[in-house]
């Protein structure tokens, strides 16, 4: 009898003409691999070449920074010239290995840069990160215009290089509270110039940067924008007057919009910032069964408003979850992340070995309350890092190392700068 072909197998053919092979999309998470100096290592390489040769159609890098002296995590890559263009080209090579694509993600961190390792961040407006995580955060300085056009070449010169190193795509960050999120934002953004007010004056720097960036790689690179659905994905926060603050449904729809006029590739769909974050739990399989797929409530919402091509991404553990959303048409790209540090080859298991199960991930924890309640979300983060690091390193995952562990792998690799509160990625 033959086998049924899973929908996660059917290629997809995007806007600029790039088909990629199956519907598998390896959604961003910091690697924590690269040195002081922000270069690529042999280790992102080896992680890469791995994961390409599991299946993935799409595989998207941690954030690559476009300027060296702002970062968003310790370990990040940044990409402003071409010094390292060795390593890319050995990155970009293992990446695009199987038939896979590999997508660089482009990013600036705006005020969302931890004390520890940039005094001196930059942002739209002044004013540092509210609650309890804003000791960690330097106060931001105002950008002026003429650094906001500096700030554009450089996404424009990154993607350039990007695309010379044999990277197969650029995904733009515009969510999870980063410098394009924090325009697009009226409570990050209190500009009274053309970037701010309206949101289609709060979107401007997200369209010059995308038209920068298409006029460097060209009408047939493909370029995906990661957006948030809102800033506050879970909860409806409120102002004063009763009126929702922050970047909102509405307003995320009608930057799909212009941004599909403008030829984008993907709209990668995600939610939360820094100070809202879309889940706090360290719980693993425990959460994911109560909650499901994140985001799938907007994802049906946009079905009907735009055709580009979407990439739905947190909390899909599951074939069946996976082959369901490709049937209902919510979603042309499955994205995955977690469950890729621990089962590598997941996709070729579901397309080649027809598995149906599920991925369970697990509790991390050090075995102390207190710890877990102080380092809940700095502990997941640094646990899957420890995982990719050892792929990295030649040698495969193992789920049965303690959160004690994780954090002694990110204090001994970073330092200090480690235990600085960073983006939750543990929803994806």
């Amino acid at each position: 009898m033959t086998q049924h072909t899973p929908n996660v197998a059917e290629p997809l053919t995007l806007p600029c003409g790039v088909t990629v092979k199956n519907r598998f999309y390896k959604s961003a998470m910091n690697e924590a691999m690269a040195g002081r100096d922000c270069a690529p290592t042999k280790e992102h390489a080896h992680l890469y070449r791995t994961w390409a040769d599991g299946g993935t159609g799409i595989l998207v890098t941690g954030n690559v920074m476009v300027d060296r002296t702002q970062l968003g995590e310790p370990g990040n890559v940044a990409v402003e010239d071409e010094r390292d263009i060795d390593m890319l080209r050995r990155w970009a090579a293992a990446g695009t290995r199987n038939g896979a694509h590999c997508w660089m993600q482009i990013n600036h961190p705006g005020r969302q840069s931890p004390i520890t390792i940039n005094q001196h961040p930059y942002a739209p407006s002044g004013g540092k990160l509210n609650g309890e995580y804003g000791r960690f955060f330097a106060e931001p300085t105002a950008l002026t215009i003429e650094q906001i056009h500096d700030i554009v070449r450089r996404f424009a010169t990154t993607a350039s290089i990007a695309k010379k190193a044999g990277f197969t795509g650029v995904e733009i960050h515009a969510a999870h509270g980063y410098l394009i999120s924090q325009f697009l934002s009226p409570e990050d953004n209190r500009r009274t110039d053309e970037y701010g007010g309206g949101i289609e004056h709060r979107a401007r720097f997200l369209f010059e940067v995308f038209d920068a960036v298409r006029k460097a790689v060209g009408p047939k690179f493909p370029i995906a924008v990661k957006l948030n659905s809102s800033d506050v994905p879970i909860a409806v926060k409120v102002d004063e007057r009763g009126a929702f603050a922050g970047f909102d449904e509405d307003e995320s729809i009608w930057v799909m919009k212009q941004l599909e006029q403008r030829g984008v590739d993907l709209i990668d769909i995600s939610g939360g910032t820094l100070e809202k974050p879309v889940i706090q739990t360290n719980s693993g399989a425990i959460e994911d069964h109560r909650r499901g797929v994140y985001f799938t409530e907007f994802a049906k919402r946009i079905k009907g408003e735009i055709s580009v091509p979407v990439a739905l991404t947190g909390g899909f553990r599951s074939a069946h979850d996976m082959e369901l959303a490709l049937t209902e048409g919510i979603t042309q790209m499955i994205g995955i992340a977690r469950p890729l540090a621990l089962v590598p080859d997941l996709p070729n298991r579901i397309i080649h070995d027809h598995w149906n199960g599920t991925v369970d991930l697990p509790w991390v924890t050090t075995g102390f309350k207190a710890l877990d309640r102080a380092f809940g979300g700095i502990l997941v983060i640094s646990w899957f890092e420890l995982q990719m690091n050892r792929i990295g390193r030649g040698r495969r995952p193992n789920p049965r190392i303690g959160g004690m562990r994780a954090l002694c792998f990110a204090i001994g690799k970073h330092g200090p700068a480690a235990l600085t509160p960073r983006r939750r990625k543990g929803h994806q």
